[in-house]
């Protein structure tokens, strides 16, 4: 009997182990869902400042814990709520009030959180307005931003939208706004841009107004060179051709080698073929000293750049 019951004992041990083992295997990731929705409705909505889509929209692989979330629509007031996400599915709702009336928002079904809303300081509509200083930027180069803003706020604030980690848009700096209403900003990205099509969106410091403009970022693509021969003699014609994918429209060459050509000499400067090919037939005459020559190719940003050699033997 007592060897019964002890059998009886470890089966359900047995059974409750299991139960937990299951239960902790089939434990739901920390991660939750949150609907967004406004009144009007295509409000912009954004997720710790990253772009999720327009209202009514639903993000999800939402991770627990603090976020601030803030709807922002042309003509309204901005939304922004500091909410801290758990489990399940939370909803926000936000009635987005006119720029001119006065600041209020309520929020939805959603966790507790803090909820602000900034308003111009002289009760007025705010005006915004943007320039780019280059509307064709080459990789390595800065860009300026520039415009006006009216309607109380003191700073403004660029989002910049484009290819790569800039695809849901990312802040890239504020500045003060002069006295005369007139702002600018330098931006120095570097080489770690990419190329492709950028919009930078200026907002007044209450986002309250918003304005945009476009520009295109070129080079960083590949340029490349080959030649029908590499042991030539006096007076052979040979073709050298390549690609060019930096977004230029032309490719330059230079040639180095003995004599004249020692610090280089420019040869031609090419159209692309439309499908970004180029080639040119060179003449090493009886003129040109016997040695090795290089042939040099870039492109017309000077952001890509091969070269390949000869040697040239005398007629």
């Amino acid at each position: 009997m007592k060897r019964l019951f002890i059998i009886a004992a470890l089966m359900v041990c047995v059974l409750i182990s299991g139960c937990t083992l299951s239960q902790t295997g089939t434990q739901a990731s920390e991660t939750s869902t949150i609907q967004f929705s406004s009144s009007p409705s295509g409000a912009e909505v954004y997720l710790d400042n990253q772009y999720r889509g327009t209202t009514p929209t639903t993000v999800s692989s939402i991770s627990y814990g603090s976020h601030t979330i803030e709807y922002r629509l042309n003509g309204y007031q901005t939304w922004q709520a500091a909410v801290t996400v758990a489990s399940g599915t939370s909803t926000y709702f936000a009635t987005l009030t006119p720029s001119s009336a006065a600041a209020t928002t309520t929020a939805g079904q959603s966790p507790a959180g803090a909820v602000t809303t900034a308003q111009s300081s002289s009760g007025t509509p705010a005006t915004i307005s943007v320039q780019v200083g280059k509307e064709t930027m080459v990789i390595g180069d800065s860009q300026r931003f520039s415009g006006s803003c009216t309607g109380g706020s003191t700073s403004v604030i660029l989002v910049l939208y484009g290819p790569g980690k800039y695809t849901d848009g990312v802040e890239i700096g504020q500045t003060t706004i002069a006295s005369d209403k007139s702002w600018s900003y330098t931006w120095n990205p570097g080489t770690a841009v990419i190329k492709g099509s950028y919009t930078i969106v200026a907002y007044d410091g209450f986002k309250t107004a918003s304005a945009k403009a476009g520009f295109s970022v070129v080079g960083g693509g590949q340029v490349t060179i080959t030649t029908s021969s590499v042991m030539i003699n006096q007076g052979t014609t040979i073709t050298y051709s390549g690609i060019c994918t930096s977004g230029s429209q032309s490719v330059i060459l230079t040639l180095y080698g003995p004599g004249q050509y020692s610090n280089g000499a420019t040869i031609a400067t090419l159209l692309l073929n439309a499908d970004n090919t180029w080639s040119y037939r060179y003449t090493y005459d009886l003129s040109k000293p016997v040695g090795t020559y290089t042939m040099y190719v870039r492109d017309a940003y000077s952001t890509g750049s091969s070269s390949v050699s000869i040697t040239l033997n005398s007629a």
